[in-house]
């Protein structure tokens, strides 16, 4: 099972998506989630009202849009969120307090596509 983050570039400056993107996959690293988790960048995700913005997503798995992401005091709750995604059935997170601030962040949750038959 794997899943990526990916952040939004279109708000922000370039220099500080980069150094996010840096200080995240050193998060990562720490918490031992390196094979699992992976981060890339995208142009815009749509949440441009309250920059940063992140989503969380897998395959087979739900979809998260974060919003108003702070990445110099919420990396914590990201990794914790990011955990809580991996042992949640299909990403569907239930109970979302392990997640700390990110709670109010979230902007929207989308269900995994269901597997084709045949």
């Amino acid at each position: 099972m794997t899943m990526n983050i990916c952040i939004c570039m279109t708000c922000a400056p370039a220099a500080s998506v980069t150094v996010s993107k840096l200080r995240l996959m050193a998060a990562i690293s720490a918490a031992g989630l390196t094979d699992i988790v992976s981060v890339s960048t995208t142009a815009c995700l749509g949440a441009c009202q309250t920059p940063s913005s992140v989503a969380l997503q897998g395959q087979g798995r739900a979809s998260y849009l974060f919003s108003g992401i702070c990445f110099d005091t919420d990396i914590d709750d990201l990794i914790a969120t990011c955990c809580t995604y991996l042992k949640a059935p299909s990403g569907w997170i239930e109970d979302a307090r392990p997640c700390g601030r990110l709670r109010s962040c979230l902007r929207a949750r989308i269900p995994a596509l269901p597997e084709q038959e045949g």
